[in-house]
């Protein structure tokens, strides 16, 4: 099977120099959910066709199993699929998708495709309450199919019907590049359209079936940011949906965004505005507080992760404690009952088993050692304006309030690091480190007041 997917249009109404197909439909281009879901299909071809912005089209979607088409001038749909033929495969059938139609299913076009089989032309339809706008499905008495007519070209009694055209359709590839060849554009816009071949294949005495699909919305395209954003809201539903279903428990379902692929094991709990984004695994019985952000990150089970965390290319072990208002960047490895608390950064760094830090604190470039406590204040001094350098924490280690390791720097086992103390040398085991310092007190200070106006 070839199947071709129509990406060549401005997208004038979206008020954007993006390409209308490559605006972000939960975190990736309208495009990209298109070509995801035509990969499941397994064709043996997969053209694009692309016209506006098609260089960053190109660059944004393109992959090895990916061929592109070039329509220079957006002259209707049946012009657009005119510009894939030569790419084709005229021995199998083809399948045209859209590149801002971007929630149909799988599921729905297999529907069509066995419909079809190999030898007649389907079309994707669907019933709606209100088909304003929409081509018609024009059947005969005996219910078969005899064209398709668009709404600006329809009589008033076909605008009456309420069957209309999604513009998905399957055809035989052999016929098809005669039939496009054969379209006129006498009509209200001025186009070739697809919708006109399917008086085609019915003059050449091809059989021409329908499917409808399960859900209506699978059929929604985006021409503005009000159907984009209508259409967010209708996924993120759809994945609320089925984690419910699932097993996870969700204080709104209206009120999370998955933004990627989001696993979770049994018992997980979410409250309210949490983002995932990309591949994020939560195992066991994790609980998320409100208006987290995770993203690319492993979670292991019985962690509590509380309101205001971020998260980003991390992992934390088992019954890690996180935040609230915490951040794990990149690079950033708990192990099991770590703690990481309010106001406290970990980037490119490692806390053993049941280390903590649980204030106010920046952790880079670092290798923490298991049952260590990092007192409010601490920073690792990693970045000496050109290169990073790694600090190394050993078990057991006291760090106090306010303390600056300096990196490269090693802490040995079970050192104390007294308040206040700037680390640049290395510390053997056991040692208590701190810097000497003189503390003065006088009687005859007296305190400066406002001076009156």
């Amino acid at each position: 099977m070839n199947i071709v997917i129509l990406a060549a249009g401005m997208g004038k109404r979206m008020r954007s120099a993006l390409p209308k197909v490559l605006h972000p439909l939960a975190g990736q281009p309208l495009l990209s959910h298109v070509i995801d879901t035509a990969r499941t299909l397994s064709p043996t071809r997969l053209v694009v066709v692309v016209g506006h912005g098609a260089e960053k089209v190109r660059e944004m979607v393109g992959a090895p199993d990916v061929q592109f088409a070039s329509q220079d001038k957006q002259l209707g749909t049946g012009h657009a699929v005119q510009q894939a033929v030569p790419l084709l495969d005229p021995s199998v059938p083809t399948l045209v998708l859209y590149g801002d139609v971007p929630l149909t299913r799988a599921s729905s076009l297999q529907r069509l495709l066995d419909a079809a089989g190999t030898d007649k032309y389907g079309v994707l339809t669907v019933t709606v309450d209100n088909p304003t706008g929409y081509g018609r499905i024009v059947r005969n008495a005996n219910g078969n199919v005899t064209k398709i007519v668009e709404q600006k070209d329809a009589t008033p009694d076909q605008l009456e019907i309420a069957e209309i055209n999604t513009g998905i359709i399957v055809t035989p590839t052999r016929q098809l590049e005669a039939w496009l060849a054969s379209l006129k554009n006498n009509n209200a816009q001025g186009e070739f359209y697809l919708t006109d071949v399917v008086e085609r294949a019915i003059e050449a005495g091809v059989d021409v079936v329908t499917a409808q699909p399960d859900a209506e919305w699978e059929t929604l395209g985006v021409n503005s940011k009000v159907q984009l954003a209508e259409l967010e809201r209708v996924h993120q539903r759809n994945v609320a949906y089925a984690l419910l279903e699932a097993g996870v428990t969700l204080a709104d379902p209206a009120r999370i965004d998955v933004r990627g692929t989001l696993t979770c094991g049994a018992d997980v709990s979410i409250d309210v505005n949490c983002v995932f984004e990309g591949n994020v695994t939560i195992a066991d019985n994790v609980s998320i507080g409100p208006n987290c952000v995770i993203r690319d990150a492993s979670i292991g089970a019985g962690t509590r992760i509380d309101a205001y965390t971020h998260i980003e290319g991390a992992t934390a072990g088992a019954k890690v404690v996180l935040g609230p208002y915490a951040r794990l960047r990149p690079g950033a490895k708990l192990s099991d009952e770590a703690h990481v608390g309010n106001f406290v950064e970990v980037k490119n760094a490692t806390l053993g088993h049941g280390s903590k830090a649980n204030h106010l604190t920046y952790i880079g470039d670092a290798d923490i050692g298991a049952r260590v406590n990092i007192g409010a204040g601490t920073i690792t001094c990693n970045y000496d304006g050109a290169n990073k350098f790694r600090t190394v924490i050993e078990d057991d280690v006291f760090v106090g309030s306010d303390t600056q390791l300096v990196a490269p720097v090693r802490v040995g086992r079970g050192v104390t690091i007294a308040a206040g103390t700037t680390v640049w040398k290395d510390v053997g085991e056991g040692e208590l480190v701190l810097n000497e310092k003189t503390q003065i007190s006088r009687n005859d200070y007296v305190r400066p007041t406002k001076k009156k106006s």
